[in-house]
């Protein structure tokens, strides 16, 4: 049963936080370090006394609960989601998937100019509905509670909450995990899935051949698997331990999660040429008030062990039109050639700027490509899609 949600954190919470950070035992660092051995010394003290001292959670709650949001119960798991409706009739029903370190927060900016495309820029043909769901662990979902929680189950939940909306056709879109979740609801509901669009996908050499693109794709892989994947091997194997520190210090999970920023934007080694402080705060906020970063970790644990039992196929080929963007500063890219092997891909963009987070960093760019990827998959379906 869908019920209405709002976003009410007891001010307890909020004095406990604020006396956590002011507790805080920052570690000494070297003299010459700088991002180095990971989150700056200098930056993190600046960033917790702004937390600690400027940041006002209840404005930016207040601006949360804007939008319509809701709880249900799929598979035996809590679901929070946004779902705002366009006023116009005949919108295109859009799902779109966070990854992590990120969380619905992503979306915000994108809701109104998807929404309601004639004040921002678009045309009523522009129109969608949009349904943004917590992934099953992540904030307000809270805690799952039991295995298994990977990007096909989270799939099969995904379009089970579409069906509940009523909504019997729609396109999906997602990065990070939401890339994953995303294909693989292209896989599991492709009966009302019309389209996707996803923003991240990793080279996988389609041909003996390598352009010098390619050959740039596969050495960022391996730069991320040599300096940069500390993180998922980590929470793929022990997601508990390193939960504890997560849920129990504020600092620390600003650290885990602000590098990541850092080097996944576009941002020339200063975040904040990206996102504010107060964007990166309501991020880490949905993970601290409701204590859910060690359960967020366990997806890579799940999709680690999904992949060795077979519970989970990424390999499986995709039947229905999918759209892949490529923006500069993105983790893992393919090229345009390689990725019209791997999938029905009916649109490619190369945007100038922009990374890993691409609808909360460049939203700018973001919506227009998201109405082109689409504008198709407006048509009624076909035997050939």
């Amino acid at each position: 049963m869908i019920e209405p949600f709002r976003i009410d954190v007891p001010d307890a919470t909020l004095v406990d936080l604020q006396e956590r950070l002011a507790r805080t035992r920052f570690p000494e660092q070297l003299p010459d370090a700088g991002w180095d051995y990971g989150t700056e010394l200098g930056y993190l003290k600046e960033f917790v006394g702004y937390w600690r001292d400027q940041y006002d959670w209840r404005t930016r709650e207040a601006h949360m609960n804007t939008f319509d949001q809701f709880v249900t119960e799929i598979d035996g798991a809590k679901i929070h989601f946004i779902h705002v409706r366009s006023p116009e009739k005949d919108a295109l029903p859009l799902l779109l998937t966070h990854g992590w370190p990120g969380s619905f927060v992503e979306f915000l900016a994108v809701i109104g100019p998807l929404t309601d495309p004639t004040n921002h820029g678009g045309s009523a043909s522009d129109a969608f509905d949009v349904v943004i769901p917590s992934l099953p662990g992540y904030g307000f979902s809270g805690p799952t509670h039991d295995r298994g929680w990977h990007p096909g189950r989270v799939a099969r939940a995904w379009a089970a909450l579409m069906s509940e909306l009523g909504y019997d056709r729609y396109v999906a879109q997602g990065g990070d995990w939401g890339s994953f979740v995303t294909s693989q609801v292209a896989l599991a509901d492709s009966e009302h899935c019309a389209g996707i669009h996803i923003n991240m996908v990793p080279p996988i050499p389609m041909t003996e051949d390598h352009t010098p693109d390619e050959d740039a794709c596969l050495a960022r892989m391996k730069s991320y698997e040599d300096i940069d994947s500390g993180y998922f091997k980590e929470q793929s194997t022990k997601p508990q331990t390193v939960g504890y520190g997560l849920d129990d210090s504020p600092a620390g999970l600003a650290a885990w999660i602000i590098e990541k920023f850092r080097t996944w934007s576009d941002c020339q080694g200063n975040v904040e040429s990206s996102f504010t402080k107060d964007q990166l705060l309501d991020n880490l906020m949905v993970y601290w008030v409701t204590a859910t970063a060690h359960s967020s970790a366990r997806m890579y644990y799940e999709f680690n062990r999904g992949l060795h039992s077979g519970d989970i196929d990424i390999f499986s080929p995709i039947q229905i039109p999918v759209g892949y963007t490529r923006y500069p500063e993105e983790i893992m890219q393919t090229s345009q050639r390689w990725a019209e092997l791997q999938y029905p891909l009916d649109h490619f963009c190369d945007q100038p700027r922009g990374g890993h987070f691409a609808a909360f960093e460049v939203p700018e760019l973001f919506v227009p490509d998201i109405r082109a990827c689409f504008a198709l998959r407006r048509l009624p379906m076909t035997d050939d899609r």
